[in-house]
């Protein structure tokens, strides 16, 4: 596979715009296909994820996207369901599509009613913007964000043509327990809606459920991908399997990257667990953790907390069968080697301190119980994470 510019307009079929004037921003993209998705587990979930899930549940297809920042339309009753299918039906008379082709996101504060005049007034500049090239891809992603710092899009080619990117938004309210915040994928590739859900599903799994910023699954989580078909061709399965993973691991790592008032990325690896459950418990206990993550903001090497936060996991673990190393993908200190903690010598404590100081801080453990791994990312926890949150709605 190779990366390709655009993000989702890298697809073919696939044209995006958006807006985003102050605190409030509308993206749409429109692109027709067989599509799949899934949706927080939160038991307070949004009204569009209501008004998409029905649609998707009717359909299995999708003519395109209409989402809107500023406001959740969480927990907001009847009316936020009235409001979420107006943002429907708004769009699908200006495609002159039945409003069952339309999915419908929102994110922002929880609670308020959404402004639907707002959406309703200029739902036409972005209409009018909608183009196949990075410009719309680069101002849908910019529309949907909220406390991202930066957008977050991605596109990569398979080796038998076929085009896979997507955009996303993320920054806090982060451990989608299914998603992201938002996701929208889109693929060129000729798919029916149950194999595009199997394959969601099992990419999900390993890349936006690995995620953690601050351990809170929001009320919005979504993820979607559509098949455009555009290319007519049914790549193999597989093959789109390790691409589809590449692309949301990818757009999850941004996510990760930009938690609110972040300054370092966190990996965890987890090697030689007895289930890949097991492996995941671990991983994302260590990314969760916020002694683990503040440790890592203050540049301090505790990797007392890591064995900590392994051994509450839940996973099974034997702690002297237990290893552990940072690294920051150029050096790699060994801290324990089978529950035996390592000497520090000078030459390591400088690497160590190195490893501490870098952009990207990877802990890696290992059981030495099985053969499963698994990988999990996170962020440091730090002063403005908490200016951030505290000031959220003022």
């Amino acid at each position: 596979m190779k990366a390709k510019d655009s993000g989702l307009c890298a697809v073919k079929g696939v044209r995006a715009f958006g807006i985003k004037p102050g605190k409030m921003g509308l993206a749409i993209i429109v692109a027709e296909g067989n599509a799949a998705g899934v949706f927080t587990r939160n038991k307070v979930i949004a009204a569009p994820l209501i008004v998409t899930r029905e649609a998707l549940g009717k359909n299995g297809r999708l003519a395109a996207v209409i989402a809107n920042s500023g406001n959740a339309n969480a927990f907001t009753g009847e009316q936020g369901l009235a409001d979420a299918r107006e943002m429907a039906s708004i769009l699908s008379e200006r495609l002159g599509v039945d409003s069952d082709l339309i999915a419908v996101a929102s994110t922002g504060v929880i609670g308020r009613k959404l402004d639907i005049d707002w959406i309703r007034d200029n739902v036409d500049e972005v209409m009018n913007g909608l183009v196949a090239s990075p410009q719309g891809n680069s101002h849908a992603a910019r529309a949907i964000m909220t406390t991202d710092t930066f957008p977050k899009m991605t596109a990569i080619e398979l080796d038998c043509g076929v085009c896979i990117g997507g955009i996303a938004k993320g920054s806090g309210m982060i451990e989608p327990n299914m998603g992201t915040m938002l996701g929208f994928v889109y693929t060129d590739a000729a798919l029916p809606s149950d194999v595009l859900d199997e394959c969601l599903k099992e990419a999900v799994d390993r890349s936006f459920n690995m995620v953690v910023v601050d351990g809170d699954t929001s009320t919005n989580d979504m993820v979607l991908l559509t098949a455009t078909g555009a290319t007519g061709i049914s790549p193999d399965i597989n093959e789109f399997k390790e691409g589809l993973e590449h692309v949301l691991v990818d757009l999850a790592k941004q996510i990760a990257k930009d938690g609110e008032g972040a300054t370092r990325l966190i990996e965890a690896q987890v090697t030689g667990a007895v289930s890949e459950e097991d492996a995941r418990l671990v991983a994302k206990a260590i990314v969760r953790s916020p002694l683990v993550k503040s440790a890592i903001f203050g540049k301090d090497p505790n990797w007392g907390r890591v064995v900590a936060a392994a051994g509450y996991s839940g996973a099974e673990l034997e702690q002297d069968r237990l290893s552990l190393a940072f690294s920051n993908g150029v050096d790699t200190v060994y801290l324990v080697n089978e529950g035996k903690i390592l000497s520090e010598d000078k030459e390591h404590l400088q690497k160590l301190e190195a490893i501490m100081g870098s952009s990207e801080v990877i802990i890696m453990v290992g059981l030495s119980l099985g053969n499963a791994n698994a990988k999990a990312w996170g962020c440091d926890l730090t002063y403005d994470y908490v200016r951030i949150n505290a000031e959220y709605t003022t």
